[in-house]
């Protein structure tokens, strides 16, 4: 299949992105004690260092479910390509709870599995199997009605744990369906859903719907998503202004005036609300319209170039010169490597960034036994460790550029080898 070269650049640039939100994770010291949201006790900088990252989950859900659409579109047998989406979708959630798993805890005993992103991926798959067969006019009110109604369900987050008198199935139903939390089914196993499925499929449906638009010529596709984002993002500040509906955090009046700025933009994640939803989509609407390749200018006339004839019967010819491309910009070339092995990207980032975590550990005078691999720990130090919040950045870009090649040699081998059919998967 044909790529579209704004998706790949727009997944890159969030897939960059996310390497910071993950490095401040695992190395930032201040940030094993605080939350970067809080407002009463972060600072601008560290606020915005998460706050940038919640577009990323987003974007990979949304493109998810575009790409998804391309396929079924361009398919010559739209039942294998279904088949194709149910199989990846479990192929995805086997790879959340192993391989993802391992990676963001180093605890080979697995006493805490995590439910987030690439699961939740997986499961918007399975769904999106059999939901892509509705038509149209059912699938639109569908994705409006999940993406402006989820907040309406029962129990938001901060009741999530407060349900002594529900059933265990319900429980289960509740943290996995629309409400994070976690449920032990054992005395060594903790199971945690961060991305719980119903309002995280609602953003792939938004994708899925979406997706018609990229069988569009690309100066439409930009004028569709410059509008889209626009419009989104000033419902955003509509419904955040009237504080009254789409997020359990309401804003306020801060300290002054750049905190207040702070808290409107402070929406919840976890699930997503309707403003996150509003605001991050809006967002990658932007990000999709800047992508797309602006349309190429007209070259000046070049007068033809006259062959004479070798003899009289031969007719005068015109020498065509072949049509050039613009050429692709710096940033745009090195995104699109990225944002073609997503998967690659993210397992192996994450791998990486937890090993400098271990040898920054180890650099302070900690010893292996005075590592916790415990659910929630993921080989910190029990006490101490990590490093200044001003360390983060530069080490978030040395990741970042050790990825790149590793990146391209991997997307050459994928790309070359199309009859290895299990590389689709990953």
């Amino acid at each position: 299949m044909k790529r579209i070269a704004s998706i790949d650049i727009a997944r890159g640039l969030v897939m960059v992105i996310m390497a910071l939100d993950h490095t401040r994770e695992l190395l930032d010291a201040w940030s094993r004690a605080h939350t970067p949201t809080d407002l009463t006790v972060t600072t601008p900088l560290l606020f915005f260092t998460r706050w940038i990252t919640h577009f990323c989950a987003p974007a990979f859900v949304f493109l998810s479910g575009a790409s998804a659409a391309i396929q079924l579109t361009r398919s010559t047998n739209p039942r294998e390509t279904r088949r194709w989406l149910l199989r990846r979708g479990l192929i995805l959630i086997a790879v959340e709870y192993t391989i993802v798993n391992f990676g963001i805890s180093f605890d080979f005993r697995f006493r805490l599995l995590l439910f987030e992103v690439i699961g939740t991926i997986g499961a918007g798959m399975i769904l999106l199997s059999p939901v892509s067969r509705l038509p149209m006019r059912w699938l639109v009110p569908i994705t409006a009605l999940i993406l402006f109604g989820h907040d309406l369900l029962p129990l938001p987050p901060s009741m999530a744990m407060a349900a002594p008198n529900s059933s265990p199935a319900f429980n289960v139903l509740r943290t996995f369906g629309w409400s994070p939390g976690s449920f032990q089914p054992g005395p060594n196993l903790l199971i945690a859903v961060a991305y719980p499925i119903i309002p995280w499929f609602g953003i792939m449906l938004a994708g899925f719907v979406t997706g018609r638009w990229f069988q569009r010529p690309a100066a439409e596709r930009k004028r569709l998503f410059l509008a889209a984002g626009g419009i989104t993002l000033g419902l955003f500040v509509v419904l955040r202004f009237i504080n009254g509906y789409g997020d359990f955090n309401p804003w306020s009046v801060q300290k002054n005036t750049l905190f207040t700025a702070l808290s409107f933009l402070n929406v919840d994640k976890y699930p997503p609300t309707l403003l996150f939803c509003l605001l991050t989509l809006g967002g990658l609407f932007l990000i999709l319209a800047a992508a797309e390749p602006r349309a190429p200018q007209q070259p000046a006339p070049i007068p033809p170039v006259i062959v004479q004839p070798a003899t009289q019967a031969t007719q005068p010819s015109i020498a065509v010169q072949p049509a050039t491309q613009p050429p692709a910009n710096a940033i745009t070339r090195i995104l699109l490597v990225y944002g073609r092995v997503p998967l690659f990207y993210f397992i192996v980032h994450f791998y990486l960034i937890h090993l400098l975590m271990l040898v920054v550990g180890f650099a302070q005078g900690y010893s292996l036994s005075q590592l916790n691999f415990g659910p929630f720990q993921f080989g910190r130090p029990a006490t101490g460790g990590g490093l200044p919040t001003w360390c983060i950045y530069p080490i978030w870009i040395a990741v970042v550029a050790v990825m790149y090649p590793l990146c391209r040699c991997y997307g050459q081998f994928k790309f070359s080898h199309p009859e290895k059919k299990f590389l689709r998967y990953f």
